[in-house]
Order: C-alpha cells, then sequence, then structure tokens
C-alpha cells in the first residue's frame, strides 16, 4: 500500500461568510445581493482539506472559538478526512471571513478573534506532531509568532517548511532563510521584494499568478508554469487549493516544477465551484483532469 504523506498544517480556521453579488456598493450605499452563503474557510483550514482530498495525511494546529461556528467547522473538517485533534477551542469568538464575490473574482475581510490564540507556546505544545511531519504548511493569518515557532521546530526535525506569506506582511530575515519554499502571489512578490533581494531564496521562490500560472524563481531565472484552461466560477480558495497540491506532490517526490504543475490542475479545479473547500478536487478528479490535458 502507497504511504501516505504525513503533512501537518498550522494556520487559521475561519467561518466564510460569502456574498455573491453582480455589482459593489459605494461607501454609504446598499444594494441587493444575488446569493449568501456560510462556508468553513480559513486559509490554515482550506490547505488542510486541499492536502486531505488529495490524499494526504494531514494535521491541523489552530484554535476556534467555543461557539456553534467552531464546533461546525470541527465536525465538517473530520467529515473531510483531517484530524483536528490539535485544534483547540478557546472562549473567543471564531474567526471570520467576509467574502465578495464579484465578476469572477473576490475580496476579503478577516477578524481573527480564536486565530490569535495560536501563539508560540501553543505551537510549542504541538512540537511532536510537527517532528513526525513530512511536511509542515504555513500561512500568515495566524500570529507570526505561531508561524515561527512552527518553522522552528520544524527545520530542527528536518521537516520541509513551506510558507504561504498571506495576508502579506514584513517577515524576519530569520524566517525566510529558514523556509524551503515560499509561495507569495503577485501583489505579495511585489511587498516582498527588498526582502527577497537581500536575502538568498534561490530555488525557494514559488510566485502564484492566477490565469498566468506560477513562475519558479530560481539563481537569477524565471521558469513559468502554465496554467490550466477552464472556465472559472470562483476563485476563491484557489491559492489555498495550490498549495495543498504543492505540499501533497512535494511530499510523494516531484521535482519542484512537476509539483507546480500539479498545484497548478488542482487550483484550477478548485475554480470551476463556489466556496474554497467546497471547491476543492479529489485525487482521482486531478489524476482524470490532468490525463485530459489542457484544453478543457
Amino acid at each position: 500500500m502507497e504511504r501516505k504523506p504525513k503533512i501537518t498544517v498550522v494556520g487559521s480556521i475561519n467561518m466564510d461568510l460569502v456574498t455573491i453579488t453582480t455589482q459593489v456598493p459605494k461607501i454609504g450605499e446598499t444594494l441587493l445581493g444575488k446569493q449568501f452563503q456560510m462556508n468553513p474557510g480559513g486559509k490554515g483550514a482550506n490547505q488542510a482539506v486541499a492536502a486531505a482530498r488529495l490524499g494526504a495525511d494531514v494535521r491541523l494546529i489552530g484554535c476556534v472559538g467555543n461557539d456553534r461556528f467552531g464546533q461546525d467547522i470541527l465536525q465538517h473538517l473530520r467529515n473531510e478526512g483531517v484530524d483536528v485533534s490539535d485544534v483547540e477551542p478557546v472562549t473567543d469568538h471564531t474567526a471570520t471571513a467576509t467574502i465578495t464575490v464579484y465578476n469572477e473574482d473576490n475580496s476579503i475581510i478577516v477578524v481573527p478573534a480564536a486565530n490569535h490564540h495560536v501563539t508560540a507556546s501553543f505551537v510549542e505544545s504541538k512540537r511532536e506532531v510537527i517532528a513526525d511531519s513530512d511536511i509542515l504548511l504555513v500561512q500568515l493569518e495566524i500570529l507570526l509568532e505561531g508561524v515561527q515557532k512552527a518553522v522552528e521546530i520544524a527545520k530542527e526535525n528536518g521537516v520541509t517548511v513551506i510558507l504561504n506569506p498571506a495576508p502579506i506582511q514584513e517577515l524576519p530575515a530569520e524566517l525566510l532563510r529558514q523556509v524551503d519554499y515560499l509561495t507569495p502571489n503577485e501583489h505579495e512578490q511585489a511587498v516582498l521584494m527588498q526582502q527577497l533581494h537581500d536575502e538568498d531564496i534561490s530555488g525557494k521562490l514559488v510566485v502564484t499568478k492566477g490565469s498566468q500560472g506560477v513562475s519558479i524563481m530560481n539563481e537569477g531565472l524565471e521558469v513559468n508554469v502554465p496554467a490550466y484552461n477552464i472556465s472559472v466560477v470562483d476563485t476563491t480558495g484557489a491559492g489555498d487549493s495550490f498549495n495543498g497540491g504543492l505540499a501533497v506532490a512535494l511530499s510523494q517526490g516531484m521535482t519542484l516544477r512537476d509539483a507546480c504543475e500539479y498545484g497548478n490542475a488542482v487550483a484550477a479545479l478548485s475554480t470551476t465551484k463556489l466556496g474554497a473547500q467546497s471547491g476543492m478536487p479529489t485525487k482521482d478528479e486531478v489524476a482524470h483532469f490532468i490525463q485530459g490535458g489542457r484544453n478543457q
């Protein structure tokens, strides 16, 4: 039997409040929306679900509120095959993300709440889980001290680290040196430009560019991995789907370029349905999609 890769995700867990609209209101204006949904989300939970659907053994480390949103999310994650033994309820509210979907794109406001309980000491208490992983996947919707501690533990134990620097902020130089792969989008890359120039990130920078695919930056050279041609319904969660796919592919021994190709396929399929997690494809769906070629 093929061994399942062990992927640990340390990150955010949100309830997404999604409004689909045909126009965006101006300041002070009220409009009628087209549709509303409540979906489990958060970049940490999204990436955990993406990797689990692709066949990985996934453990999620994080916090939810001691409220109905938290209870519903934990049950949903269990149903998706994510191990939530290391997700702890706190007295704060579960984090929320208010998402407006307009013209095949989205804008998002996040209220962190319980996510800010993922401190360095909280992550330290999960040391054995991180140390036993093949891949550590982290983002920036939790406290930076929690991210740094998770990466520190991973590197002490030879675990490969993928950092998705979103939402973007200035990062400590030591953190940039410790990660194995950094996966910003174009906006995040622009914000980090000076830092990336100052630090040796050769071979570890993977820039996601939406419909333009992915660029791998290595020793001053840019290698483009094209996106798949597909009809887009909703881009929410596409980046998280890519990162989940990248983690799974790398844990299975693929080259970085092949792993990005795989991640692109996962991301493409995720845009064919509404919602961040609901559109994420399974391992078999991705295999079938890749076999069918690019013109789908």
